[in-house]
């Protein structure tokens, strides 16, 4: 094991480099899969004819595809039909999709999980629909939700190492280059990635429980 050589300042600006592009891969997911996977929630919670059949379909089928195959359909098969991806691209539409689908059943459970009770008072009050969701059932069905968004977002932040197999120049792909240049410098680096994968989805799950225990 060389520790000095794998912690040189060239290798440890190379994994940061690598670092960056999961962190940007990571957050815009988040967010994109977050957004779009509230939106489809929503929809199949109020059971909008239609609409919320086809989305069943969809998030069921999506959920039970592997996300690689996913990862692989956007980065190699897209550009079949003309549709052409970059490797951030290809993995960020990839994340996003399946993400969203895991994402829309943890929000519609949360929201369905809302005691039935609450929603026939708001009614009988005069509230409409849309009025009894936003205001009733969605604050509280966002508070039960963060828990199990939390450990989505840290699954999503894990699987952007997955990847690597598109040649994303993500922090796996990188320390599987700097690896390369020598045997000896394995293990002193990927305890370094695992102490860097360790260290965020740490931080997640502090902002987890500060969430839970503002709105407990």
């Amino acid at each position: 094991m060389d520790f000095a050589g794998a912690y040189s300042a060239e290798n440890l600006q190379f994994l940061l480099e690598g670092l960056y592009f999961t962190l940007l891969v990571a957050v815009a997911s988040i967010a994109l899969s977050f957004l779009f996977g509230c939106i489809v929630g929503v929809i199949r919670y109020m059971r909008l004819p239609v609409l919320s059949p086809v989305l069943l379909v969809a998030v069921e089928l999506i959920r039970n595809l592997p996300l690689l195959l996913i990862i692989f359909f956007m980065r190699f098969a897209l550009p079949e039909i003309g549709i052409k991806l970059g490797l951030v691209s290809a993995t960020i539409t990839g994340l996003t999709i399946f993400e969203a689908a895991m994402i829309a059943e943890i929000v519609r459970g949360g929201l369905a999980s809302i005691d039935k009770g609450q929603i026939e008072a708001a009614r009988s009050s005069g509230l409409s629909s849309l009025q009894t969701l936003w205001h009733i059932v969605l604050p509280q069905g966002l508070r039960r939700m963060v828990p199990p968004l939390v450990s989505q977002f840290i699954s999503l932040l894990k699987d952007t190492s997955l990847a690597v197999v598109i040649s994303l120049p993500e922090l796996m792909h990188n320390a599987g280059i700097v690896i390369g240049h020598g045997y000896a410098y394995t293990i002193p680096i990927l305890l370094l990635v695992a102490l860097i994968y360790f260290t965020v989805n740490f931080l997640l799950s502090l902002v987890s429980r500060r969430l839970e225990a503002r709105h407990a």
